[in-house]
């Protein structure tokens, strides 16, 4: 597929042209346009357990629903949910990204669920990933903007649990307090953070999604009651 990333980078909306009979995977409810003809069909990908895992575990929709060009070829238009900018990521072996973070893919590509250790559900990341694998494009979207950290052999780059999107298969990661302790972590008002360390591609988002909600429900009229 060819993607056209358009209105980034606030309200990015992802317009994949699809060749005759090409087809896309998109996440539930990620659909803003299609061209006419365009076949649309919505299943649980991989089986009843693996769109469970892909659900509950992952933050991503049970359903995965494709789209197909007619014969005259088509486009379709994929938006998320919150003001973003989105990115088109090749795959070609793996590919780890957050919880949220996927909009839409290739047909070459599964989107599965991958269990990224105690650190990472200690940090308040559920412990899972979602893990991209085969052939092919990812279009994936973030909170705000984007931002690409190419790490060379031993560069480090620390980055906010809230922040990181995707990292890049084989990339290394530790998760650590931001400060020496609890204690100063609290003062700081941060949290967990991931040190990541080259070789490899980190993505962040310039907005934390948690974050919003949390200022949310403190001003929204319920969160008074």
């Amino acid at each position: 597929m060819n993607v056209e990333i358009r209105h980034a980078p606030s309200f990015a909306v992802a317009r994949a042209h699809l060749q005759p009979g090409e087809a896309i995977r998109a996440e539930a409810g990620a659909m803003m346009a299609t061209s006419e003809g365009v076949a649309v069909e919505s299943r649980a990908t991989g089986g009843m357990i693996r769109s469970l895992k892909r659900s509950v575990l992952g933050g991503e929709s049970f359903f995965v629903t494709s789209y197909t060009a007619p014969q005259q070829g088509g486009w379709v238009d994929c938006a998320a949910r919150l003001p973003c900018d989105c990115t088109v990521v090749p795959v070609d072996g793996a590919l780890n990204t957050s919880r949220g973070s996927y909009l839409c893919s290739s047909a070459g590509v599964e989107i599965d669920t991958k269990w990224g250790g105690f650190k990472s559900l200690v940090g308040g990341e559920g412990g899972f990933a979602v893990h991209a694998t085969g052939q092919g494009e990812v279009v994936l979207a973030c909170y705000g903007a984007l931002d690409v950290l190419d790490l060379a052999v031993g560069e480090s780059v620390v980055v906010d649990s809230g922040h990181m999107v995707p990292y890049g298969e084989g990339t290394q990661y530790q998760l650590r307090n931001v400060t020496g302790g609890v204690i100063q972590s609290l003062k700081s008002g941060e949290g967990f953070v991931f040190e990541f360390t080259g070789p490899g591609r980190v993505w962040t988002q310039s907005r934390n999604p948690s974050e919003f909600i949390n200022w949310l429900t403190t001003v929204l009229p319920f969160s008074r009651e």
